[in-house]
C-alpha cells in the first residue's frame, strides 16, 4: 500500500508562445507577482505530502536548479543588510525535508517521453506529474485531493475539467461514467479530437496520479508525429489492463501556458497578495474595471 511520494515535473518545453521572455529563461520561470510557476507548482506537491521532485530538464533550465538550490551570495547580503525575515523566507522557501532530483531529456520528444526518462527515480511506486503552467488554485491543494482520492481507489487518477466543446481539439479529452462524487471511471482517453469527434468535453488537465506500469506501456507505444511520445497513448495503453479514474477537482485551473490565463492569475493573486493586494486592488477599480 505504497503512497504517493515522488512528482515529475516535465520542465523541458521551449515555452515559444511566451517569447521573447522565454529566449533564455524558462516559461516555468515566469512569476505570479513575485512567485514563479514552478514554485506553485513545488508547493502544491509538497501539501500533498510529496517529498521526491523529479524535474525533468532540457537546455537553458539551469535557474529552475539554481531556484530551489541554496544561494550562498543572497543569503550573505541578505544577512549583511539585516534584512532577516527575506533571508528566513528564502532559506524556507522548500522544506528541509524534500530532496530536488534533476533528469536531463535530451530531447523533446512529447509529454510521454518527459515521464519515460523519470522511470530510473520512480522505480516501482506510484506517482504524480504535474504541468506547472497550469496553475490549480484549491484548498485543500488539489494534488492533495487527487493523492486523498488514489489512496482510496488504490489506481491512476487523472485531474479532469469541463470545456466548451470548442476547445476540445487543445486536450485529452475522456469517456468516462459517474463512480461517486467528482470521480468517474475512464472507458477510453483521445487525445485532442475535433469538437464533433469528442467523446465528450471532460478534458484532462495538468495533473495526474500513475501507477508505475505506465512505463511498460510508454515504452511499447507507437511515436507519433516527429517521434513523440504521447503521455494519453500510454494511459490509453493501460486502460486495457488496469482501472484509470477521472477526478473533478474543486479548485480554479488558470492556463499560464497562455498569456490569458496567465495574466488572469496574476490579477487574481495580485489582489490576495498580502504586501501589494490592497493597493493594486484600489488601482483596478480606478481604472473602472
Amino acid at each position: 500500500m505504497k503512497k504517493v511520494r515522488k512528482a515529475v515535473f516535465p520542465v523541458a518545453g521551449m515555452g515559444t508562445r511566451f517569447l521573447p521572455a522565454t529566449k533564455a529563461a524558462p516559461k516555468e520561470m515566469l512569476p505570479i507577482v513575485d512567485k514563479p510557476l514552478i514554485q506553485f507548482a513545488v508547493e502544491e506537491a509538497v501539501a500533498a505530502g510529496i517529498t521526491d521532485m523529479v524535474f525533468v530538464t532540457g537546455r537553458s533550465k539551469r535557474s529552475i536548479e539554481d531556484h530551489f538550490d541554496k544561494a550562498y551570495e543572497l543569503e550573505s547580503e541578505l544577512e549583511a543588510r539585516g534584512k532577516h525575515e527575506m533571508l528566513e523566507f528564502v532559506r524556507n522557501m522548500i522544506p528541509k525535508n524534500i530532496n530536488c532530483i534533476y533528469i536531463r531529456q535530451a530531447e523533446a520528444l512529447g509529454l510521454g517521453h518527459a515521464v519515460l526518462c523519470a522511470k530510473p527515480v520512480i522505480g516501482d511506486e506510484p506517482f504524480a506529474v504535474i504541468l506547472a503552467d497550469d496553475l490549480l488554485d484549491g484548498k485543500p491543494a488539489v494534488m492533495k485531493q487527487m493523492t486523498d482520492t488514489y489512496d482510496y481507489y488504490r489506481c491512476s487518477v487523472l485531474g479532469v475539467q469541463d470545456v466548451p466543446r470548442a476547445d476540445t481539439r487543445s486536450y485529452g479529452i475522456v469517456d468516462a461514467r459517474a463512480v461517486a462524487d467528482r470521480v468517474e471511471q475512464i472507458n477510453a482517453i483521445v487525445e485532442k479530437p475535433k469538437p464533433e469527434d469528442a467523446p465528450s468535453t471532460l478534458a484532462v488537465v495538468g495533473r495526474y496520479i500513475l501507477t508505475p506500469r505506465i512505463f511498460h506501456h510508454l515504452e511499447n507505444v507507437k511515436p507519433g508525429a516527429g517521434g513523440e511520445i504521447q503521455l494519453t497513448d500510454g494511459i490509453a495503453s493501460l486502460l486495457s489492463e488496469e482501472q484509470v479514474l477521472a477526478y473533478r477537482y474543486d479548485g480554479t485551473r488558470y492556463d499560464c501556458g497562455s498569456k490569458l490565463g496567465y495574466l488572469q492569475a496574476t490579477v487574481v493573486f495580485g489582489q490576495r497578495h498580502p504586501e501589494v493586494g490592497p493597493a493594486f486592488d484600489a488601482y483596478l477599480k480606478s481604472l473602472g474595471g
